[in-house]
């Protein structure tokens, strides 16, 4: 049986800034636009975190009971491992997706916007399908698609139209880069996997595209994500101070071009979590700086 610590550690916590990002930056964007609501932001936050542990075990549990783990380099699987058993895992995963469901309930209650029952739905059927199902779209390459529409569009999108009703082209901004940060913390662990995944027969993306170009474009994603916000600058010069972002995104970027050993990719996925969150404090500090001027 698992112990909490092993339960604490198959949640993954090094990702969760992948989700409360686009939070930070959709509420922001809601500020900037005088819609900024605490309940709908709190909720929101907890319904992104949730979708993202709920994503981590229904990861676990389904690569582990293909075997996908079993020769895997990198933090603990609880269901690879043996730590614990495949079905307790799922049901860790369904309980998160229901507890998020809940709470985005009750923030299409508070905002009366019904249509997005259809959204909450597909997200949770995108959590479940990366590596659960018959076809699993995670094992097709394209996870990084729906990583990025989820992680970066809806969770962001969605954040500012449940505070303000509409959305705007900060908001959009910012969904775009931190869908591409959450993109580039994909790769460096499918990057890292992506010897036994070729084993496994999980053709992720970074397998596609050899490990030499996938590497790339990791340093691609960080570099478009970042240098975006000078779209912003002629109306909000504020904006800028994301760029101080640049030297926090240079050792990463090094190890994914110049790190031979697996192992030493390692590293990268907490620091890519870290730009994330990073990322978003500077956006939303730029969008709510503005908001005075």
């Amino acid at each position: 049986m698992a112990t909490a610590a092993q339960w604490i550690q198959g949640a993954r916590l090094r990702t969760l800034p992948a989700a409360i990002a686009p939070v930070l930056i959709g509420t922001a964007a809601a500020y900037e636009m005088g819609a900024f609501r605490l309940l709908n932001a709190i909720l929101a936050a907890l319904v992104a975190l949730l979708l993202q542990v709920g994503v981590n075990y229904a990861n676990d549990y389904s690569d582990g009971i293909r075997g996908t783990d079993e020769n895997r380099v990198g933090p603990l699987r609880l269901v690879g491992s043996g730590a614990a058993a495949p079905e307790h895992v799922k049901y860790a995963a369904f309980g998160a997706f229901g507890v998020a469901m809940l709470f985005g309930l009750v923030l299409i209650i508070i905002t009366q916007s019904w249509w997005l029952l259809l959204v909450g739905l597909g997200c949770v059927m995108a959590a479940w399908g990366y590596t659960g199902g018959k076809n699993p779209y995670g094992y097709m390459g394209l996870g990084d698609v729906f990583v990025f529409v989820f992680f970066g569009l809806v969770a962001t999108l969605g954040t500012t139209y449940t505070q303000a009703g509409q959305i705007s082209l900060p908001a959009v901004v910012g969904a775009i880069g931190t869908g591409l940060i959450a993109c580039a913390l994909l790769m460096a662990n499918n990057v890292r996997d992506i010897p036994s995944d070729i084993q496994a027969g999980k053709r992720t993306l970074a397998v596609r595209l050899g490990d030499k170009h996938a590497r790339e474009s990791y340093v691609l994603m960080l570099a478009v994500a970042i240098l975006l916000v000078v779209i912003l600058a002629p109306g909000r010069p504020l904006m800028l101070i994301v760029l101080l972002l640049i030297p926090a995104c240079l050792m990463p970027a090094w190890l994914m071009i110049n790190g031979r050993k697996r192992k030493s990719l390692i590293p990268v996925l907490k620091q890519t979590g870290l730009i994330n969150l990073g990322y978003a404090v500077l956006f939303s500090l730029g969008l709510v700086l503005s908001h005075g001027i």
